[in-house]
């Protein structure tokens, strides 16, 4: 297992670092939605359906979404980024009342809508992001990974109140508090980086540790899924690392956020 994650991780790392940074404009709008089609396939396996038909009719689904909305200058909308906000208030209802809520998105209908919501304003904030030049989508992407292993190394050591525990036994609230003291250094050495006043750390600092909270609610909206459907993974497409989504879930929330609020940052 050991040596299927390494080798894996060998051949992709510097495809997603050429597609995530060495494409602009079109391309890289193609190479993302390569990336979230591949979501997309999985999510319908989230919302119920195992047979490669319809996850394929899913995926196709929303790929006719996205030429949809790029021939309609939607790509440099606002709206997305608040359906995403909005969706994402659903979902951190539907997490803290789980399981007792489930009947409110049990049916595979409202599941692929979901995925809707969750999906298409991360594809929209990875443009918007990109457009304004790299170094916002690298804050967002080093944010997530920082928070992850501040959690990850907190939650080990002193890890005791449970954050969700029918729906990821593992997170603790001390994990949270360690992701969010590795993304305040982070947001510190950024702001030296960019040259930025008290007032723009300050706001860059509020910002992150806020993103940094919704990352680990779209971790916990993937744990939840597959924990209603009995699985461990969403798909096995990378070798030793499961599918696509278990690679991006907290980025899902991360990406759309953080786009909706990177302007008032200045």
């Amino acid at each position: 297992m050991l040596r299927q994650r390494v080798l894996t991780a060998l051949v992709l790392a510097p495809l997603v670092l050429v597609g995530l940074f060495g494409l602009t404009g079109a391309s890289f709008a193609f190479f993302t939605a390569i990336v979230l089609l591949l979501g997309a396939w999985e999510w319908a396996r989230l919302a119920g359906f195992d047979a490669h038909a319809p996850r394929l009719l899913y995926a196709a689904g929303f790929g006719a979404l996205m030429l949809v909305a790029w021939q309609a200058g939607w790509m440099d909308d606002q709206w997305p980024l608040w359906l995403g906000a909005l969706g994402w208030l659903v979902n951190a209802w539907w997490i803290s009342r789980y399981p007792d809520a489930t009947a409110q998105w049990q049916h595979p209908a409202i599941r692929l809508a979901m995925g809707g919501w969750v999906l298409f304003p991360c594809w929209i904030g990875f443009h918007q992001l990109r457009q304004d030049g790299s170094e916002w989508l690298l804050f967002v992407l080093l944010l997530v990974w920082v928070a992850d292993i501040g959690a990850y190394f907190a939650g080990r050591r002193f890890g005791r109140r449970k954050l969700a525990s029918r729906v990821s036994p593992g997170k603790s609230w001390e994990g949270v508090y360690g992701g969010w003291v590795a993304v305040a250094l982070l947001s510190l050495g950024y702001a030296l980086w960019l040259g930025m006043g008290l007032a723009e750390t300050l706001g860059l600092l509020l910002v992150a540790v806020f993103v940094a909270y919704v990352s680990v609610i779209g971790d916990l909206l993937e744990s939840m899924l597959k924990r209603f459907r009995g699985l461990k993974d969403s798909s096995q497409l990378l070798p030793g690392h499961g599918g696509i989504l278990d690679r991006i879930d907290s980025l899902t929330a991360a990406i759309p956020i953080f786009a909706l609020i990177r302007p008032w940052l200045g």
